[in-house]
């Protein structure tokens, strides 16, 4: 995956990353372009993470994967079990 992906491309990426916990995604209104990513437990009631990604960064699909790869060891290193993932090709 060489191309740039769009915003919509990242946001499904990051969801499916951070599996069986849920990614929740949003942009602020405020134009910066930055895409926060919080990810949560599956009752919604405990905050696992967070982090805020630049759009050079979540359009790149090699620095995205290496973002979300950093989160998930660090979601790990704090003994939470995530399913297998792979950045899609």
């Amino acid at each position: 995956m060489n191309a740039p992906l769009r915003f919509n491309e990242a946001l499904l990426i990051a969801g499916r990353a951070f599996q069986p916990f849920q990614c929740v995604a949003w942009s602020a209104q405020d134009g910066t372009g930055e895409l926060s990513l919080t990810v949560i437990d599956r009752t919604s009631t405990r905050l696992l993470g967070r982090t805020q990604l630049s759009s050079s960064i979540y359009s790149d699909p090699e620095q995205l994967a290496r973002e979300l790869k950093k989160s998930r060891a660090e979601l790990c290193s704090q003994g939470y079990d995530l399913a297998p993932w792979d950045m899609p090709e």
